[in-house]
């Protein structure tokens, strides 16, 4: 698979669609609706609740940290996990926006 193009597109497209690709993967949206229903959450806690092993979860964690959605400190030999408030509503803002213009230059078929 080849490299995809970026160039030419704004910042906020390409995070855009760097998050919906991370986002793109069921673990990582499980992961996510995890972190959703608790404040913050130890790594241990989602592989009791993700069926995976540690280190398939731990990359997971990764990519959704990577792209910003959620952040971790470390305590100790824990990390606890949490979603990024400011970088989720962005990017909801930015889903909104685009859904927005959807609708209202709606012209065709």
């Amino acid at each position: 698979m080849g490299i995809t193009k970026t160039d030419g597109f704004t910042k906020e497209i390409n995070q855009t669609a760097d998050i919906l690709k991370v986002l793109g993967h069921p673990a990582r949206l499980a992961i996510i609706e995890h972190l959703a229903k608790s404040p913050s959450c130890i790594c241990n806690d989602i592989v009791d609740e993700i069926p995976l092993a540690q280190p398939t979860i731990s990359r997971h964690l990764s990519e959704l940290k990577r792209v910003g959605l959620i952040q971790g400190t470390i305590e100790g030999k824990n990390v606890c996990y949490c979603i990024n408030d400011n970088v989720w509503k962005s990017f909801l803002e930015g889903l909104n926006d685009i859904s927005k213009t959807i609708v209202l230059n709606k012209k065709c078929c």
